[in-house]
């Protein structure tokens, strides 16, 4: 009876074993879980870099005035004031700000 007993339980260790290692939910499927996990947080990594830049961008947009004038200098192509803007036709030229260090007002009180 004793080793008929024992024999049970070796079966049934043996089965739990077998679920363990290689059925379902078994460490198996853990190993292929963590390797997709592994994949895609891959994936995301440059989605959220962008999503940082974006929402840095967004706050500067909302705290700073500096942001929005370059945006509507590059975008837009507004011109100060203080600016003289020069079209030259059929040349592609990188726009850059420049800055007149003297305001036009200070010049017209100077005459």
């Amino acid at each position: 009876m004793l080793k008929w007993l024992a024999a049970v339980l070796v079966v049934l260790i043996a089965l739990l074993q077998y679920r363990l290692w290689l059925g379902q939910g078994g460490v198996r499927d853990l190993a292929e879980v963590r390797e997709r996990v592994a994949v895609l947080e891959a994936a995301n990594q440059p989605l959220r870099d962008r999503n940082a830049r974006l929402a840095a961008e967004v706050l500067d947009l909302k705290t700073g005035l500096a942001a929005i004038e370059e945006r509507a200098r590059s975008d837009v192509g507004m011109v100060r004031t203080d600016e003289q803007f020069f079209w030259v036709p059929d040349v592609a030229v990188e726009a850059k700000a420049v800055i007149n260090p003297v305001p036009a007002a200070s010049l017209e009180a100077g005459r």
